[in-house]
């Protein structure tokens, strides 16, 4: 029988055309800190010591395909939430999906995430 490993999610991942500029912007979408940062690269997590952390990175030489991950998010209040993004500089995906629970939003490289509202009971 295999031992379990432990395995510790430390980030996730993000390329970008303009790593400062976007790992900054998502830092003060989700309130979090800048825990390290280049002229390249700009890693946030939500405390200095808490994981996982998002690590905004160039786009790799040659990369043309987008990634099949997007984050979503659940906060007290959708509506004020995607409203807030949306003044921070986040845009609303169109056409918007009628009668589902979240809003699918952009982020100002065009990263899909989506906006969830309070938990069903």
């Amino acid at each position: 029988m295999l031992m379990p490993m432990a395995l510790e999610w430390e980030q996730i991942i993000v390329d970008s055309s303009d790593p400062i500029a976007l790992g900054q912007w998502w830092a003060e979408a989700l309130g979090w800190v800048v825990v390290d940062k280049t002229e390249e690269i700009v890693e946030i997590r939500p405390e200095p010591d808490r994981l996982p952390g998002l690590l905004f990175v160039p786009v790799p030489e040659g990369k043309t395909a987008k990634n099949r991950l997007h984050p979503d998010f659940r906060p007290d209040d959708q509506e004020a939430e995607v409203a807030r993004l949306i003044a921070l500089g986040a845009r609303r995906a169109e056409p918007a999906q009628e009668g589902q629970h979240w809003v699918t939003l952009f982020d100002p490289e065009g990263n899909e995430f989506c906006v969830l509202s309070e938990p069903r009971s």
